[in-house]
């Protein structure tokens, strides 16, 4: 009986095996597949990322302008995939003939033309990379900028400004080609492509909006603004670090083993961040400041993240040492300029995305200490600074003109929860104001 069974079961697999086989995808298939799922999985790590921005630029600010910041946050998200998808996409990653900008691709209009499902998964990574660009701005320009024009910004940065220089580096990623990538640029996942841009802008908005009432005195001393929530601040930290292994790690756009290296990279890269922004300042004041060790290890990620595939995890420990050490820096370089910055977006995101970029040349484990990649390096570095200050400085001088970018004083010493949006974050709890 048990024979006549067994020999059933083996006549069974033998007629239905060829129909088992024939549904067995192939490995390219399997690994497509795998692509696919890994870049969207990334995309909404990055995606969560916002939330991160969001609760950092709350905690670092006052609270009675939390409604307002939490507004900006969101609706450059809204903006920005609106324009992206509209405009900036295309001239990102459409057909390019001069190296410069793309010319085709708008409204996802390729995938009505090659049919290419691929497109949906690059676009949803890619968008998500141009509404951070934007979203650092933000905390530059807190507690004293109109919303409306914040509105604008959004989408004049998400639709022209950081697609024509992600065009420049980025191109050839789908139907580009970018002019600074032909030389061997290096920005794996934006250090200078994503992070110095948002960080240029925000210097050119924070310069054109002037600094908030009070911060810096007639005597030349400088006054201290606390934000309201410090643990808001450090759990955003946190979601923005979790949420980099997919802003990294993700750039693959592949499911391979290279993911391994670049998480590892990130890590050490950001937990050395912390520790030498922490012992800068402890040495410079005397005090383990909570505030600057967070954008410590938020400096040390931006610092790693245009080399996280191409060094090894003993160079992306320096890479985000140094990192942390400049944020600290970079922070009081800006203050003695009397350019206000609540959140220190500038020093994290423009300094130390120019240093993430010059570290992938120098410390390139394929070719240490090169000067023809430090120099190609370099030229990246400068490029985006030239092409997106002056040109964020015109477009903030040309709203501010057009709809106002600076509340009024007396909305400023209110709140802008009030003046801007009717509200009250902690409509149970007293607010306090600085004059």
């Amino acid at each position: 009986m048990k024979k006549e069974f067994l020999f059933s079961l083996l006549a069974l697999f033998a007629i239905a095996g060829p129909a088992f086989s024939e549904e067995i995808p192939s490995a390219p298939d399997v690994q497509m597949n795998l692509n696919f799922v890994w870049t969207l999985l990334a995309a909404f790590l990055v995606f969560f990322m916002h939330a991160g921005f969001a609760m950092v630029e709350v905690g670092f600010t006052q609270a009675k302008n939390a409604s307002n910041i939490l507004m900006k946050n969101f609706m450059n998200f809204c903006i920005g995939s609106l324009s992206y998808w509209a405009i900036g996409f295309g001239i990102m990653f459409g057909t390019s003939s001069t190296g410069f900008f793309g010319t085709d691709g708008f409204f996802l209009s390729d995938f009505i033309k090659d049919g290419d499902p691929w497109l949906y998964a690059f676009w949803m990574f890619q968008v998500v990379f141009a509404a951070t660009s934007a979203t650092i701005v933000s905390g530059a320009m807190a507690e004293r900028t109109k919303f409306l024009g914040y509105l604008i910004y959004a989408a004049v940065l998400c639709a022209v400004v950081y697609p024509i220089f992600g065009s420049w580096a980025w191109g050839s990623l789908y139907h580009g080609n970018g002019w600074l990538e032909s030389f061997g640029f290096i920005d794996f996942a934006g250090s200078t492509v994503v992070h110095s841009v948002g960080g240029w802008a925000a210097l050119a908005g924070a310069i054109v909006v002037g600094a908030r009432r009070g911060r810096y005195l007639k005597n030349g001393n400088i006054r201290p603004i606390p934000g309201h929530n410090l643990p808001m601040a450090a759990l955003g930290v946190l979601i923005l670090w979790f949420g980099w292994y997919g802003f990294n790690a993700g750039s693959t756009t592949t499911g391979n083993s290279d993911i391994a290296l670049i998480a590892v990279n990130t890590t050490l890269a950001a937990a050395a961040g912390g520790v030498f922004a922490l012992m800068t300042m402890w040495v410079r004041t005397g005090v383990p400041d909570v505030g600057i060790s967070l954008n410590g290890a938020l400096a040390g990620l931006v610092g790693i993240t245009a080399g996280c595939a191409n060094l090894t995890p003993v160079f992306a420990v320096i890479s985000g040492a140094i990192a942390g050490v400049l944020v600290v820096l970079s922070v009081s370089f800006f203050d003695k300029l009397k350019i206000d910055d609540p959140v220190g977006a500038i020093s994290v995101h423009g300094v130390c995305g120019a240093w993430g970029t010059l570290a992938a040349g120098i410390f390139n484990s394929a070719e240490m200490f090169s000067l023809k990649i430090i120099g190609v390096q370099l030229l990246g570095i400068f490029s985006c600074f030239i092409f997106v200050f002056p040109v964020m400085y015109l477009v903030f001088k040309v709203i501010d003109k057009l709809v106002g970018l600076r509340v009024s004083e007396e909305d400023e010493y209110n709140g802008l929860d009030f003046s801007e949006h009717g509200a009250n974050a902690y409509p149970d709890f007293p607010i306090s104001t600085i004059r």
